[in-house]
């Protein structure tokens, strides 16, 4: 009996160590969304997508592929080709993170080549979902993060209520996990209060910077510190839902 229970102890230890001895398979992050994602032209600089600064926390184990692009809905982002370029190239337990909100809910006149209603827009993420689950890749939807508008009491205003409450609907109801950066990133907002939120923003005077010389007043896009509080956000929503992503994150995440 003592000899059978040392085989057992011997026999435990040696899954223990072969799972803490398995390399991880190398995947890639997909990154898919606006401009408040993508990767900027340098000769925009400040703005900064959020994932610019996420490229920087992950181990040797993750590429991080950026495929956003600025001004892009769902629907220009299906039209253009650019998710067939991203789907044709998804490999198994590769991850799939979408932000799209902000161009879809543009119904101004000159943006109607990008407008998206809400029942298109629940549509395409569910083409993004159903065709990455086919190449056996994890998708992961995101709310769209918030704009910088506070109403007259100083409380920061719901910019994308219906288009955040379509995501969390088609996360239901296809089981897919959903990281709300909308609410995550209005309480920050939130916390830092009217004035001190605009350093999180393109809120830059007349010639405070070259490539701004008239200055900006953007409301919508980050500069690099708001970029890195967004991705770190993400991150954060990543490790509280126990994705298995979770486990390749090696830079500390702030709150």
């Amino acid at each position: 009996m003592k000899q059978h229970k040392f085989r057992l102890l011997l026999l435990f230890f040696f899954f223990v160590i072969v799972a803490f001895t398995i390399p991880k398979k190398n995947i890639h992050v997909w990154l898919i969304g606006d401009s408040t994602v993508c990767t900027q032209p340098k000769d925009r600089s400040p703005v900064t997508g959020w994932g610019t600064p996420f490229e920087d926390f992950w181990d040797s184990t993750v590429t991080v592929l950026n495929r956003a692009r600025g001004g892009r809905s769902t629907r220009t982002f299906i039209s253009e080709g650019r998710w067939k370029n991203v789907a044709d190239s998804l490999q198994e337990g590769d991850y799939v993170l979408m932000q799209f909100g902000h161009n879809d809910e543009a119904k101004e006149p000159q943006y109607k080549d990008r407008y998206t209603p809400v029942p298109d827009y629940k549509t395409n993420l569910i083409r993004f979902i159903t065709e990455t689950r086919e190449k056996k890749a994890f998708p992961v939807l995101i709310t769209p993060v918030t704009r910088l508008v506070f109403d007259s009491l100083g409380n920061i205003k719901e910019t994308h209520k219906e288009y955040s409450a379509a995501v969390w609907e088609v996360g239901k109801q296809y089981n897919v996990p959903v990281i709300d950066l909308d609410e995550r990133s209005r309480a920050l907002v939130q916390k830092l209060g009217p004035v001190y939120s605009k350093m999180l923003y393109m809120q830059l005077d007349t010639m405070e910077h070259p490539h701004y010389p008239v200055g900006r007043k953007d409301n919508t896009h980050f500069n690099e510190y708001g970029a890195r509080r967004m991705a770190q956000l993400v991150l954060a929503e990543i490790r509280n839902l126990k994705l298995e992503l979770a486990e390749r994150i090696t830079t500390k995440v702030a709150p």
